[in-house]
């Protein structure tokens, strides 16, 4: 990945992370930031990039 792909992929985690943020306890961005790049990489669309970070988030916060 180059870095203006993955320049990329972080603003748009940093858009989508917002609404998670406001509704979940305290945690590391880059927790929630990693699997959702990791999936937008993989070829996954946005919605399902979320849902695989918040469940990232879900064994992250146990």
């Amino acid at each position: 990945m180059d870095a203006s792909t993955l320049a990329a992929l972080l603003k748009e985690a940093e858009e989508h992370h917002g609404a998670y943020e406001a509704v979940a306890p305290t945690h590391h961005w880059w927790d929630w930031y990693a699997p959702y790049i990791v999936a937008r990489a993989d070829g996954r669309t946005v919605d399902e990039a979320v849902a695989d970070a918040g469940l990232h988030m879900e064994v992250v916060l146990r």
